[in-house]
């Protein structure tokens, strides 16, 4: 089954400010958002069948995105 697009922005619309100024000011969050953004297209070829994988490396990549958004959103409660 397909996911929904998972976004960081648009999974967390309270935070759309500081978002923006930790991407912009934390060379760290914005290597994260980045990355969080990566793995969502990849995740999202996969389901689609773009690209091929194994449900061993979709599940992989899941829990990767999943790391990153716990993450960020750890560097947001801390600047919020």
């Amino acid at each position: 089954m397909l996911a929904d697009h998972h976004d960081f922005g648009h999974e967390h619309p309270e935070h759309k400010a500081q978002i923006h100024e930790l991407k912009v000011s934390n060379a760290h969050f914005a290597k994260l958002f980045t990355q969080y953004h990566d793995v969502t297209k990849e995740i999202l070829r996969i389901e689609k069948g773009i690209e091929a994988a194994s449900d061993e490396r979709l599940e992989d990549l899941k829990k990767q995105r999943l790391l990153l958004n716990d993450e960020m959103m750890e560097m947001l409660v801390n600047v919020g």
